[in-house]
């Protein structure tokens, strides 16, 4: 097996969603896309590496270092860093918002309170809504700085897609990015929905961040319209959100015990059909 395999077989089994849609992306743009979702992947999945937070800051301060090319000499022996330092140096790639998506992970690393709907805004803009930007940026840099609004809006869509379906997760190991202004609104807080002992405003809670994150697809699919076709793909996995929104509608506090993760058939499915009409 090549390199290029086994990297292609780490994303798969790391971010299976961001797999099928980079099979579907073009061609000639899929390897530095690999790297950028790779370094995605990597970030995003050190809370689950790590048991205390001190370690998973040291972490994401060596990713910070190997963006900013104070570690090159480990970066060259560690294959994802490596080759997306390849990627940021051949396509002069914008580092700042990779170390932005760093400092926002830190976020992960604890179990406090998402404040509110704009905070969480702030989270996703840097995290998903980054992850777009620059997905954008490697498929058409030209055009690339008109896909703030499109970004912005898909990645708050997609981030609250993601929570949703990690509730069982998140909330078996108390943590919760249910905003506290839509948990007050339903008459709970941070303590009393991980407690699960309130099933109806549970369920209230869970359609109200549904609701939340479909307002923002809705203005994503606005903003996606006046975009060309060449950075269009870019936003292939957030046409997996609206199904997402409409099974935790459905289920309500059942999110709580069981995801809402469609099987993979369907997601695929779900994934060329939107390339094929052009729209998420």
């Amino acid at each position: 097996m090549d390199a290029r395999s086994r990297l292609l077989g780490e994303l798969r089994e790391a971010d299976i969603d961001r797999y099928l849609a980079l099979l579907l992306m073009p061609e000639g743009a899929r390897d530095d896309l690999l790297a950028l979702f790779l370094f995605n992947a990597e970030i995003a999945a050190i809370r689950d590496k790590v048991r205390e937070p001190l370690p998973g800051e040291v972490r994401l301060q060596w990713w910070r270092e190997v963006l900013t090319g104070d570690r090159d000499g480990e970066a060259q022996a560690h294959p994802i860093a490596s080759l997306l330092r390849e990627v940021i140096d051949r396509r002069a790639m914008p580092v700042a918002p990779l170390i932005a998506m760093c400092d926002a992970r830190i976020f992960d690393l604890y179990d406090d309170p998402m404040p509110d709907r704009t905070s969480y805004e702030g989270y996703a803009g840097e995290t998903a809504s980054s992850l777009l930007q620059m997905t954008a940026f490697l498929l058409d840099p030209a055009t690339s700085a008109l896909t703030a609004t499109a970004s912005g809006h898909a990645g708050v869509a997609q981030a609250v897609a993601g929570h949703l379906m990690l509730l069982p997760i998140s909330q078996a190991r108390g943590q919760l990015f249910i905003p506290a202004d839509l948990l007050s609104a339903t008459g709970l807080d941070r303590d009393s929905f991980l407690s699960g002992s309130n099933r109806e405003r549970a369920a209230n809670a869970v359609r109200a961040f549904a609701g939340f994150g479909r307002e923002h697809l809705e203005k994503a699919r606005a903003a996606l319209g006046d975009l060309p076709a060449s950075v269009r793909p870019a936003y292939l996995p957030v046409a997996l959100a609206s199904a997402v929104f409409n099974l935790a509608q459905s289920r309500g506090a059942d999110c709580l015990d069981r995801s809402v993760r469609m099987p993979q058939w369907r997601r695929q499915f779900q994934l060329w059909r939107a390339l094929r009409r052009g729209r998420i």
